[in-house]
């Protein structure tokens, strides 16, 4: 099981300008569920408040106000039932693609054989098997993502979160990555949580959509796009799509329209 419910959460904190103190709502009481097994994203524009929800979920940072539950379990602080990829890998630059993801499992406690099959077997999840002994500068960018995925899910989390997890990547490079995120997804059936700005990846990926604006979500939308979707290429040539992308389109520039 890996539920993850948002209660009321608000983070405000202070920055300092000028010599002055100026408080800022990153969230305002914002609330919603993931349900397991669920793929979600959130997306809106930078400074909306979404990879602090996310920060906010892992346990990396604390809300000033409301409740995380995960499987209707209060969180205190970060924990083994979440696992989090970052937009760059955040690879231990001196360890090998092997020893980056056994970093987690040892501080689970894990050794021997059992450490060494676990690992392997994540590596070959992701395509790296052959790679095991490679440091990071001797991975490409989408390799060393894949290692950072890997060792999320080594610790076998209830829920994965991923903060633009391909974001840096080249449009190419990208599509892949999206491609293998969707079959690990349907092959582990893990709770994903990921934050993005890319309407299409949004739509391809996510079975849901949380669309945020200045701390406040303004709208959530169910994807048309039917499961499995293990072709992704063919997805993108689907009406429902085109009329699923231009709706998430309309909803992220709504405060825009009535601005003007």
């Amino acid at each position: 099981m890996g539920s993850v419910s948002l209660v009321g959460v608000s983070k405000r904190f202070l920055i300092r300008v000028d010599g002055k103190d100026h408080p800022v709502q990153a969230l305002d009481n914002i609330s919603f569920e993931v349900a397991d097994g669920e793929m979600v994203a959130l997306i809106g524009p930078s400074g909306c408040g979404k990879t602090t929800a996310l920060r906010i979920v892992m346990g990396l940072e604390q809300a000033s106000s409301g409740r995380v539950l995960v499987d209707g379990t209060q969180i205190r602080g970060c924990g083994h039932d979440r696992g989090i990829v970052f937009q760059h890998a955040e690879l231990l630059p001196w360890l090998t693609a092997f020893e980056n993801v056994a970093f987690g499992l040892e501080q689970k406690g894990m050794r021997g054989g059992e450490l060494r099959d676990t690992v392997m077997r994540y590596l070959e999840l992701v395509g790296l098997k052959d790679s095991a002994r490679r440091r990071p500068y001797q991975l490409s960018g989408g390799m060393q993502q894949r290692v950072g995925i890997a060792r999320a899910l080594a610790i076998d989390p209830k829920v994965l979160l991923m903060d633009e997890p391909f974001g840096a990547l080249d449009a190419q490079t990208r599509e892949t990555m999206q491609s293998e995120l969707i079959e690990i997804q349907a092959r582990t059936k893990k709770t994903i949580l990921f934050v993005t700005h890319d309407l299409d990846e949004a739509v391809l990926l996510a079975d849901r959509v949380i669309v945020m604006q200045k701390g406040h979500i303004t709208q959530i939308m169910t994807s048309a796009l039917p499961r499995p979707r293990l072709d992704l290429g063919a997805m993108r040539g689907q009406p429902a799509f085109a009329e699923s992308r231009y709706e998430l389109w309309q909803a992220l520039h709504a405060t825009d329209r009535a601005a003007a």
